[in-house]
C-alpha cells in the first residue's frame, strides 16, 4: 500500500461519518488543487463554500499526519478528508493532481517600469492561460462572480484590494509603493516587466563612510552591494527580488546617481561633525573610518543649562541649550557649535520640547539673559525650585527662608430658626519663625499658590514662606471649595457645611452649635437617626430602605439636595414616597407615570395626587403630589417653574444628563426647598452628566461647568493622582448608592451568559460584504478626523447584518440564525413555565421576531415608542394569565418599569454602553423577584458583536471612577471604533 493510500486509510478511521461525507462531496466537486510538494509534505488548497480564501491543507504521507488552517475543532476536518481523497485518486489514475494555476483563476501583480518609477496592474490569470485586467475591486468580483470563473484568492489579495481601492494610474508614489510592497511580501504571483520576481521583507538602505585623506575628510554615499538597480524612489532590485530602501529621504535622482563623493577641509569640520554626519546617521548606516574625527555619541541628550547670578536687587538668568555634561556642543539659533568631546545625534523633537518647557515654565529663551527683581524674583525663585534642569553660577544663593505656616480657623454662627445652620468662617495662616514679628497670610493667597503648583507664598511686607505641602495636599481642595462656597456676606452655602465640619475635625476644633448635626454626613450614613415614617404607610421597609429614608429626611431637614443612586430594583420609588408631603412635584419618563400613580395609591393612599398630563392638564393647588413627565417639563416650564415646591423629585434623572438640553434647563429653573434625583445610573458616559445632576440637586457644589471640566473632569481623564478621590470626597455626602449584592442578599441570584450564534453561509456572505464595504469607509473617515457620528452610522449597518440580513438594505430573509436561536430558547423557557423579556434597540428587528413567535405558537405582548397604553400592556404581562413573552425596545422599556413576572431576559443586539443593558436586565431582577433571573446576550460569532462585549468592560470603568476606586473612561472614542474594525 502506498504512502498516500495509507494516509487516506488513517484519515478514514479518524473522520466522523458526517465529516467524511462532506469531504467526499468536496473532492467530487473538484475543490482541491495542488500548491506545492516536497519529499516529505504536500501542500494543497481546498475551496470551501462561502470562503473567498481557499483553505490550506498540508499532508505528511510518510507520517500519516495532516494540518488544516480552518477554524474547525474537529480533527480531521472535511477539508483534510477532501485533500486525502483527491491525492489518492490522482495516484490511482496515474495522473498528477491539477495545480492551483491549472484549476482556478488567480490574481497576478504586474509591475512595469515607467518614467518616474513603477506602475502596477492587477490581472486575473485564468486556468486556460488567458488574462483579463482587474480594474474594479476584488471584493466586488468575489461577491458577484461572472462567467463561471472560480477565483483562488489569498489573504494577501484581500489586503492589496483594501490598499488599492481603485485602479492606479501612472507611477506609484513612494509612500504608496512602500505600503504595497510590505503587503506583497507573501505573494507568489508578482512580475516585473513580465519576469517573475520575489518581494523581499529585507530593507537595504544606502550606506555612508567617512575617511581621512591627508588633512581633509572624504565622505562617500553608496548603495548596498546587493542592489543591482534602483527602479523607483525607495525601491531597488537585487539579483532575485524587489527590496525597499527604507526611509532615506533621498530623491530618486540622488539614488540613481550613487555613489556620491564630497571632500571637507579642516575649516569645515564643524559642519561635517555637527550637522552632515548626524543628519546622514538618521537616514542610513554611517561608517566612520576617520581617526581624527570626533566620535558620534548617540546617547547624548539635549538639556537646558541655567546660569544664575545673584545681583544686588535681583537675579540674572542666562539659559543655554546644550548636549552633554559638561557640554560638548551648544545650539545657537538652530546651529550646532562644536565645543569639545563627542558629537551628538541631534534630537530636534526633544530640543523643541525643552524650548517649549523653558518658555512655558520660566518664560525664557536660550541665549537671552533675563533679570528679575522684587516680588517677581520670589515667584521666579519658586519656579526654579521645581526646575529639573541644570543650575550654574550663584544657584546656591537661592534658598527658602526658615519659616512655617500654621492654619488658624475661626467659625461663627449656629442653628437658625429653621434648624439649618447659618455659619461664617475665617481661615488664616500664622507665620512661625523668621524675622519681622507676628504675621498672617490670607487663606486665599495660600490656596492660590498651592493650586498654581508653587512651593512659596509671598508675605505682606516682603519675603516669602514655604507652603505647608503635607497639610494642603490633604485639605487644600477642601479649603478651596469652602472659599468658593462662601457667599458675599461671608455665610457658607448649605452644601459646603459638611466640608466645614470635616475641616473643623482635621484641626481638632469642635464645630459650632448646630453644625454638629452634620456629623453623620462626614462620618458615614450608618450614624443617621432612625427614620420618621408616615403613620399611614402601607409597607414594611427593609433595613437599607429605612437608612435611605433617614438620609432623605436628613437632607430635607438640612436644606440640602441629593442623588439616591441605589442599584436598579432596590426600591428608590418607595423610599422617596416615604418623605413626600404637600407641594411635592415628581418628574418622570412617560413610560413610568402609571407606575408612580399605582405606587402612591398602594403605599400612601392618603396623599392627594394630581397627574399633570394630557391635553386638558392643569395644576391642582390642593394636591399633595403632582406627577408629570420630562416632555411636559420642557414644554410647560413657565407653569411648572412658577410655584415654590416643597420638594422636587426627578425620577430616572439621567434624563437631564446633558446640561445644555432644554429639559435640563427647565429642571434647573424649578424652585424647591428639597431637590432629589433618582437614578441607578447617574453617570453613563461623561462626568458632565454627574455635574448636571449635582447642579440640579445642589447648585454650586461642583462649581461652574467650565470650571468643573478644567479642574475636575479633565484631571480625572488624564489620570491625575487624587483627582477622582477629590470628586468622591465632595459628592460623598450628597449621593447614596447601595448595590443589590450588598443590601439585598435575599434577592434571587442573577446569571449572565452569552448565547453564541453561528451565522449560516448566506448570512456570513452578507455580513462579510458589509464588513468589506464598511471597514475601509470607517477607518478612512476616522483617520482623516471625520465625524464619530458618521462612523457610528456605518457601524449600525454592520451590527444589523450580524442580527438579521433583512435589516440590510436590498437584502431579504424570512428569518435569521439569531432569531431562530431566540425562538428555540423561548419555546424551552415557556414550556417550563417561565416568562421572558426580549429587548432590541431596533423596532424593525422586533417586527422580524414576531413571525417566528407566531409560527411557534408563543403568545406575546409588545412595548415600544408607539405604544399608548403602556400601563395596560405591563399589567397584562405581570398577571398570571398574561402572555409569556414581552417584546420591548430598549428606549421605551429600558427604564423605570417593574416586570418581576419575567425571570428570563434576552438582549438581542449588544452595544458598547453596559449601563443601557443593565437597566434593561433590572426590569426583572429587582425587589419583588422571587426566582433566579437568567440574562442572555445573543452574540453572533466572528462579528463585531464579540468586540463590542470587550468594549463594554472598558466602559464599565466610567461609573466606578466617580463612585468607587476605579479609574475613569470616556464615551465611545475614535480609538474604540477603530478597534472594533481591527
Amino acid at each position: 500500500m502506498s504512502d498516500n493510500a495509507q494516509l487516506l486509510e488513517a484519515v478514514r478511521k479518524e473522520a466522523r461519518p458526517g465529516i467524511w461525507s462532506n469531504g467526499v462531496s468536496l473532492a467530487r466537486a473538484g475543490a482541491v488543487a495542488l500548491q506545492s510538494r516536497t519529499a516529505t509534505e504536500i501542500e494543497l488548497r481546498v475551496k470551501a463554500a462561502g470562503r473567498p480564501v481557499a483553505l490550506t491543507v498540508v499532508l505528511y504521507p510518510g507520517d500519516d499526519a495532516w494540518e488544516c488552517d480552518c477554524p474547525s475543532r474537529v480533527d480531521p476536518c472535511e477539508h483534510v478528508v477532501a485533500a486525502a481523497i483527491s491525492l489518492e485518486q490522482a495516484e490511482k489514475q496515474d495522473a498528477p493532481l491539477e495545480a492551483v494555476a491549472e484549476r482556478w483563476s488567480r490574481v497576478v501583480y504586474r509591475f512595469t517600469r515607467v518614467e518616474g518609477g513603477l506602475q502596477l496592474h492587477r490581472v486575473l490569470a485564468h486556468a486556460d492561460g488567458t488574462e483579463e485586467p482587474l480594474e474594479d475591486s476584488l471584493a466586488g468580483r468575489i461577491a458577484k462572480p461572472t462567467g463561471g470563473v472560480t477565483l483562488q484568492v489569498e489573504q494577501v489579495d484581500l489586503n492589496m484590494d483594501r490598499l488599492l481601492e481603485r485602479r492606479t494610474r501612472g507611477p506609484l508614489l513612494a509612500e504608496k509603493l512602500d505600503a504595497l510592497l510590505r503587503a506583497l511580501e507573501p505573494a507568489r504571483n508578482v512580475l516585473l516587466d513580465g519576469r517573475p520576481v520575489a518581494v523581499s521583507s529585507e530593507v537595504l538602505p544606502p550606506r555612508a563612510k567617512v575617511e581621512d585623506r591627508g588633512q581633509q575628510w572624504v565622505l562617500t554615499v553608496f548603495s548596498d552591494p546587493r542592489v543591482t538597480e534602483v527602479v523607483s524612489p525607495g525601491v531597488a532590485l537585487t539579483s532575485d527580488a524587489l527590496v525597499r530602501l527604507g526611509e532615506t529621504s533621498m530623491t530618486g535622482a540622488w539614488l540613481q546617481h550613487l555613489p556620491l563623493v564630497r571632500t571637507y577641509a579642516p575649516e569645515q569640520l564643524g559642519e561635517l561633525s555637527a550637522k552632515v554626519l548626524p543628519e546622514l546617521a538618521r537616514r542610513m548606516p554611517v561608517d566612520v573610518k576617520s581617526r581624527r574625527l570626533p566620535p558620534l555619541d548617540r546617547d547624548l541628550k539635549p538639556r537646558i543649562l541655567l546660569e544664575l547670578n545673584q545681583l544686588t536687587a535681583g537675579l540674572s538668568v542666562l539659559p543655554t541649550l546644550v548636549y552633554g555634561a559638561p557640554p560638548t556642543v551648544r545650539i545657537d539659533n538652530g546651529r550646532m557649535v562644536y565645543l569639545r568631546g563627542a558629537v551628538p545625534l541631534r534630537d530636534e523633537a526633544a530640543e523643541t520640547k525643552l524650548l517649549h518647557q523653558l518658555r512655558d515654565e520660566l518664560n525664557l529663551v536660550p541665549g537671552r539673559r533675563l533679570t528679575v527683581q522684587g516680588p517677581e524674583m520670589m515667584r521666579f525663585a519658586d519656579k526654579l525650585r521645581k526646575w529639573r534642569g541644570d543650575l550654574g553660577g550663584d544657584a546656591a544663593g537661592i534658598v527658602s527662608p526658615d519659616m512655617r505656616l500654621r492654619p488658624s480657623l475661626r467659625v461663627e454662627g449656629g442653628a437658625s430658626d429653621g434648624g439649618v445652620p447659618q455659619v461664617r468662617f475665617t481661615l488664616e495662616f500664622d507665620v512661625e519663625g523668621g524675622k519681622g514679628g507676628a504675621r498672617t497670610v490670607d487663606a486665599a493667597a495660600v490656596v492660590r499658590a498651592w493650586t498654581e503648583g508653587l512651593g512659596l507664598v509671598p508675605l505682606d511686607g516682603g519675603g516669602w514662606a514655604p507652603l505647608p505641602r503635607a497639610w494642603l495636599d490633604k485639605n487644600g481642595q477642601r479649603v478651596a471649595d469652602l472659599l468658593a462656597a462662601r457667599q458675599s456676606d461671608g455665610r457658607v452655602a448649605n452644601h459646603a457645611l459638611p466640608e466645614l465640619t470635616a475641616l473643623c475635625e482635621s484641626l481638632d476644633q469642635p464645630p459650632p452649635p448646630g453644625l454638629d448635626k452634620l456629623a453623620p454626613m462626614v462620618e458615614g450614613f450608618e450614624k443617621l437617626p432612625p427614620p420618621v415614617l408616615p403613620a399611614e404607610l402601607n409597607a414594611t421597609l427593609r433595613a437599607y430602605q429605612q437608612q435611605g429614608v433617614s438620609w432623605l429626611g436628613f437632607l430635607k431637614g438640612a436644606g440640602l439636595g441629593g442623588i439616591l443612586a441605589d442599584d436598579m430594583g432596590l426600591g428608590k420609588t418607595l423610599q422617596t414616597i416615604c418623605i413626600l408631603g404637600p407641594r411635592s412635584l415628581v418628574v418622570c419618563p412617560t413610560s413610568v407615570l402609571p407606575n408612580w400613580v399605582a405606587e402612591l395609591q398602594r403605599f400612601r393612599p392618603s396623599l392627594k395626587v394630581c397627574v399633570y398630563h394630557g391635553p386638558g392638564r392643569k395644576l391642582d393647588p390642593t394636591a399633595d403630589v403632582t406627577l408629570t413627565t420630562y416632555a411636559l417639563l420642557r414644554l410647560d416650564a413657565p407653569t411648572l417653574g412658577a410655584p415654590t415646591w416643597e420638594a422636587v423629585v426627578l425620577d430616572e434623572a439621567q434624563a437631564i444628563k446633558n446640561p445644555e438640553s432644554q429639559v435640563s434647563r427647565a429642571a434647573f429653573g424649578l424652585k424647591a426647598n428639597l431637590r432629589l434625583a433618582l437614578s441607578g445610573t447617574p453617570l453613563e458616559n461623561r462626568l458632565d452628566e454627574l455635574w448636571s445632576l449635582m447642579h440640579f440637586t445642589n447648585p454650586g457644589l461642583l462649581g461652574g461647568r467650565r470650571q468643573f471640566e478644567e479642574k475636575t473632569a479633565q484631571p480625572i481623564a488624564d489620570g491625575k493622582p487624587g483627582a477622582a478621590e477629590g470628586l468622591r470626597r465632595r459628592i460623598r455626602p450628597f449621593i447614596l448608592r447601595r448595590l443589590k449584592r450588598d443590601v439585598a442578599p435575599e434577592l434571587p441570584p442573577r446569571t449572565d451568559s452569552v448565547m453564541h450564534v453561528q451565522l449560516d453561509e448566506r448570512e456570513r456572505s452578507v455580513y462579510d460584504a458589509v464588513m468589506a464595504a464598511t471597514r475601509a469607509e470607517v477607518v478612512a473617515l476616522l483617520n482623516e478626523g471625520g465625524s464619530v457620528l458618521k462612523a457610528l452610522e456605518a457601524l449600525l449597518r454592520l451590527r444589523q447584518a450580524a442580527c438579521h440580513s433583512a435589516l440590510v438594505p436590498g437584502q431579504h430573509a424570512k428569518t435569521s440564525s439569531k432569531v431562530q436561536t431566540l425562538v428555540d430558547a423561548l419555546e424551552t423557557a415557556v414550556s417550563e413555565g417561565h416568562k421572558a423579556l426580549v429587548f432590541s434597540q431596533w423596532t424593525s428587528l422586533l417586527d422580524l421576531i414576531e413571525p417566528g413567535l407566531k409560527g411557534a405558537g408563543i403568545a406575546f405582548e409588545r412595548l415600544d415608542g408607539t405604544t399608548t397604553n403602556r400601563g395596560d400592556v405591563t399589567s397584562r404581562f405581570q398577571g398570571p394569565d398574561g402572555a409569556p413573552v414581552l417584546l420591548m425596545s430598549l428606549k421605551a422599556g429600558g427604564t423605570g418599569l417593574n416586570l418581576t413576572a419575567a425571570d428570563h431576559v434576552f438582549l438581542m443586539d449588544p452595544w458598547w454602553n453596559p449601563a443601557v443593558e443593565a437597566q434593561a436586565a433590572d426590569r426583572a431582577h429587582r425587589i419583588g423577584q422571587e426566582r433566579p433571573v437568567m440574562v442572555y446576550r445573543l452574540v453572533s460569532q466572528g462579528t463585531v458583536e464579540e468586540k463590542i462585549l470587550g468594549l463594554q468592560e472598558k466602559k464599565r470603568a466610567l461609573f466606578e471612577a466617580a463612585l468607587s476606586e476605579a479609574s475613569g473612561a470616556a464615551a465611545i472614542t475614535r480609538e474604540d471604533l477603530l478597534q472594533l474594525f481591527a
